[in-house]
């Protein structure tokens, strides 16, 4: 998690005091409030009483008050009444916007007062009228909309982080998973430190930071939500110099760069939060395993056919995950190999993936793949019980899709053990060292009678006499962790920046 304060024009925390929250959504539906509000405005502009009103469309004047408060809809008769006795047609009646900005306020502030949530707060109404002052109005309505943004900021569900990931994916997957803007910023990052080849060490990365105006700081006290801190006033990156992290250094720090190079302002939503995580991991890969280097190094392996995951690891020096991830960014773009990806932990629950193949992946209905259990007879899961941990295992899986094949490992982390998997269509398999394996399995899902459902020997046999304790996944049903940077504890950050700001 890294975090910078940026400013915004929205903000969904204190990152950014100057960042104002959005008027509500206006109504696509006709309702009493904005009809009332009209009818009053137009009553008025043409200097017209309810007394004068009322008797040029036959209706008490009590009751015509009832409708410019929005607490009695009139009629069809009636409104075509209104219309004539106000000059205008019934489309300007019904009109959509309101006829100005006052009109807004007191219809937002009306409805603000009619809802659940200042019901609940058992607060005396606000009497609207033309005598209420248009500072009050706009102080009113201001409080409003932040009560309901924050209220709003604390219930927001897992759901809503599963469909903005999986809105992201759908755009991955139409770019190939490939941003040239992203690589065209590392590529001057590296010319500015003169890299031109190699593995990205340490003391080049130091440079870099130095090349962009940083100055590194290794702590013991860095806070416990965040992987990196960045000072943009000192311009400090503060890093952790434990051994705490499942995460290689060098990727946390270029990734806190990233952001700075990338020009990112404090996330607006969590599907930006989202955007900029793919953003920064991506320049990051692209400063690891540079774009140049590392396609000519695909192209010769792609030419003797022996194409393999754990060779770009070793060539770049980085982990099994970032040379996979790698891959997908550069095989269809520049191998014209469609490929997919899977990070999937032992329970058989994916936590990552990518497909640009047509590979069918379970989704749930929001689209989203995370946290959905992969097929058992897929290269994901069967990886696990390999008695050679050491040596990639490929597979052959025959699915409604078509025949893929597939390289996985495994690898244990702080959360467990996952396997990490890249696999190809069946027509792409002859690029890629592993392809003669006699390992073949055949799934049949999304049916269920594929792995969710148990055989029907054993159905038989304890369908009804067996009653599990569920492990519960409290985290299902939680809240996502509000802020801007979801989990990261505002007043901590600042705390930690200003007990460090005289080192």
């Amino acid at each position: 998690m890294h975090f910078f304060a940026y400013p915004a024009e929205m903000s969904p925390s204190s990152w950014n005091r100057n960042a104002a929250p959005s008027a509500p959504a206006a109504s696509p539906e006709l309702d009493a409030i904005s009809l009332g509000r009209r009818i009053r405005h137009l009553r008025k502009e043409a200097g017209l009483t309810l007394d004068d009103l009322s008797a040029a469309v036959g209706t008490a004047p009590s009751q015509l008050s009832l409708i410019e408060n929005g607490k009695r809809e009139p009629k069809l008769g009636l409104l075509q009444q209104l219309g004539n006795a106000l000059n205008v047609g019934i489309d300007q009646l019904l009109g959509a916007e309101p006829p100005n900005r006052r009109a807004a306020l007191e219809i937002e502030l009306e409805r603000y007062q009619r809802s659940p949530l200042y019901e609940s707060l058992n607060l005396p109404k606000i009497r609207i009228s033309s005598r209420l002052p248009m500072d009050v109005l706009e102080s009113m309505v201001g409080l409003q909309r932040e009560l309901e943004r924050k209220l709003n900021e604390q219930i927001a569900t897992p759901e809503e982080a599963r469909r903005a990931n999986g809105e992201l994916r759908a755009m991955m997957r139409e770019r190939n998973n490939y941003f040239p803007e992203y690589e065209a910023e590392a590529q001057k990052v590296l010319a500015g430190v003169g890299h031109t080849n190699g593995p990205l060490s340490q003391h080049v990365i130091a440079d870099i930071a130095g090349h962009l105006g940083f100055s590194l700081h290794h702590v013991s006290d860095l806070p416990h939500s965040t992987r990196s801190v960045t000072d943009l006033k000192n311009h400090r990156i503060y890093l952790t110099q434990g051994g705490r992290s499942d995460h290689d250094p060098r990727s946390v720090l270029l990734q806190a760069l990233g952001h700075y190079v990338l020009g990112h302002q404090t996330p607006a939503s969590y599907a930006d939060f989202l955007m900029q995580r793919v953003a920064t991991n991506y320049f990051a890969a692209a400063l690891l395993l540079p774009e140049k280097a590392t396609v000519e190094f695909l192209q010769r392996a792609k030419q003797a056919k022996e194409i393999a995951v754990e060779d770009i690891r070793d060539a770049f020096a980085v982990s099994y995950e970032t040379a996979a991830h790698r891959f997908t960014n550069l095989a269809t773009e520049h191998l014209d190999i469609r490929t997919h990806f899977q990070k999937t932990h032992k329970s058989g629950i994916i936590y990552k993936a990518y497909e640009n193949d047509g590979v069918t992946f379970p989704q749930d209905h929001t689209g989203a793949i995370e946290g959905q259990p992969s097929c058992k007879q897929w290269t994901s899961r069967v990886v696990f019980d390999v008695p050679d941990k050491f040596s990639a295992y490929s597979q052959y899986t025959d699915t409604p899709s078509g025949t893929y094949w597939c390289t996985a490992r495994t690898e244990r982390s702080a959360n467990g053990e996952f396997s990490l998997s890249v696999g190809v269509p069946y027509a792409h398999v002859k690029w890629f060292r592993g392809r003669d394996t006699t390992e073949r399995s055949k799934s049949m899902c999304p049916d269920e009678s594929c792995c969710k459902r148990p055989p029907a020997d054993l159905a038989s046999q304890w369908a009804g006499n067996a009653w599990p304790s569920a492990r519960a996944h409290s985290h299902l049903l939680a809240a996502m962790p509000p802020g801007a940077f979801p989990g990261v504890d505002e007043t901590e950050v600042y705390s930690f920046l200003q007990a460090h700001s005289g080192n």
